[in-house]
Parts: structure tokens; sequence; C-alpha cells
């Protein structure tokens, strides 16, 4: 992608929601945020993982984080930024936009954007919706968002699915109340939408596929092809919550054991880099 200034960026995207296994919006029934301090974390050392992993690859990244984490392991959002990645912001504590006012999503998103940046140091651009839940639902999430100080979210995935996304909405980067809204990758084939963005799309199928689905999105999109993924997807160890629903246990638990080569290779195969980078706002 070649931004308005002459200045080459990323056509390739980058970005990690930093949550823990257990704080999934999937396994939201069978357990409640009360409980979350009951659970040994593992997202640190995960997120650590994954810095290695794109050390390795020359790769940049975005990390979506959530403040119920920040405030728990303070020294990894030092270490998030130091590494040269973008610190931004993924709300508190994984409330779905849709499910809060107006007044509560404002003061979710101000709490965490200063907490954020008052233990890193640095400006924090950037926001995910937990669920990707900014739609129609919530006309009001831009304009709040600009409010608050963002420049840009990237809380929508414009694909029929069962838990978030509108297959009718903008598929590349466009700008609503003075705010950047640079959805994650979809590509049309065939009079049909496939996701390219990663997560469980991504754990469920063959690599041969994501590739050339990537390649076609980075073809197809007017601006960065943006992949996401969390750290629990890369720690098959992780413990078994077999109280949640089955069809949650089965999403979640597809293909741990092979996300973390099939995300190397994925790396190796493109230039990736951080989303203000790839928006021009960097």
């Amino acid at each position: 992608m070649s931004a308005a200034d002459g200045i080459s960026r990323p056509s390739f995207a980058l970005s990690v929601d930093v949550e823990d296994y257990f704080q999934v919006w999937a396994f939201s029934s069978v357990v409640s945020r009360a409980s979350w301090d009951g659970f040994s974390l593992r997202v640190g050392e995960n997120t650590r993982r994954c810095l290695d992993l794109f050390d390795a690859h020359d790769a940049k990244a975005t990390f979506f984080t959530l403040g119920w984490v920040a405030e728990r392991d303070p020294d990894l959002i030092r270490e998030i930024v130091a590494r040269g990645h973008e610190l931004a912001s993924h709300g508190y504590d994984h409330t779905k936009v849709n499910e809060q006012t107006r007044e509560q999503f404002l003061a979710d998103v101000k709490k965490t954007k200063a907490l954020l940046e008052d233990l890193s140091g640095v400006a924090v651009n950037g926001y995910r919706a937990a669920g990707f839940s900014i739609g129609k639902a919530t006309p009001w999430a831009h304009e709040a968002l600009a409010e608050a100080g963002h420049l840009y979210s990237s809380s929508t995935h414009p694909i029929a699915h069962d838990h978030y996304g509108d297959a009718s909405a903008p598929q590349s980067p466009y700008e609503n109340a003075g705010l950047i809204e640079a959805p994650v990758a979809t590509v049309d084939f065939f009079g049909k939408r496939f996701s390219a963005a990663g997560g469980g799309w991504f754990r469920a199928a063959p690599l041969a596929l994501s590739k050339a689905l990537l390649t076609e999105a980075s073809k197809k999109l007017d601006g960065p092809v943006i992949f996401y993924f969390h750290p629990w997807e890369i720690d098959p160890d992780q413990p078994r919550l077999t109280r949640a629903p089955l069809k949650s246990q089965l999403r979640h638990y597809l293909n741990l054991g092979s996300m973390e080569g099939k995300l190397s290779k994925t790396l190796g195969s493109f230039s990736w880099g951080r989303i203000d980078d790839a928006l021009g706002l960097q």
C-alpha cells in the first residue's frame, strides 16, 4: 500500500488481542468476570512467546490489550512498546460495546486508554471492540472513541457469523465521526465472502487456503490486510474449561497444537507491520 504522502506503508498489518484463555466471550456463560482473579494467568508468557516469534520474522504488530491484563502485568505493556510494537486498547474487561450504553462505553474507553498510556508512556491511538461488536446497534461508538482521543478502530469483521459481523459492512478502511474504522480482512470469491483475518478461521483452514485468501485480499482491499489472533491460540497446554458449551469448546480448542507452526509460516510468507503504520498514522 502506498500512502498519499508517498511513504511506503505495510500491505499486511498484524494484530494480537491480548486476553487470557478464560476471558474469551464464548466462555462468558460459565466464567464470570468476578472469578477472573481466581485463574492463573498465562497471557503474559504466551504474549512474550508471540513477541519472540515476531522478532524471528522481523514482524511488527499492534497489541490490542485489555486494561484488566495491563493492571496485572505492567511489565508486559512496557515490553510490547520497547520491542517496537504498537500498544492499543481492547477495552478494560472484554465487555461488548452493544452491551453498554454510550456513557458506559465512553467511561470504559477513557479509563483503559489512560491506564495503558500511564503504564507505557506512549499515546494509545487504536481500539478494538470485544467480539467485533461495533455495528448497526452502536451508531454512537465511533463518535465516543473520537471523543476519548482515539484515532482509529479495528472493530468490525464484515462477514456473516453467529456471534458477530455484518456481511454488508465496508471491507476497506473508512472514516466515521472523525475516526478511521479499519475492518479485519475479508475477501469475496464467486459471490461469497470469506474471512482472511485469522483467529478461529485461520486455525480451521488449510495453510495454503489461508495464504491464498491473504494474497487475494491484498489485491482487492483499498487498505491494509489486517490479521489477528490471540496469545491463547498458541497455548495447547492451557486448562480445559469443560463446563463451557460444546460448540464453544470445539471452536476454542480447534487445532491449538498446530497454530504456532502455521502462524510462523504465515509470518514468513508476507511482510507484516503495525496497523497505525499501515494507516499512515505513525
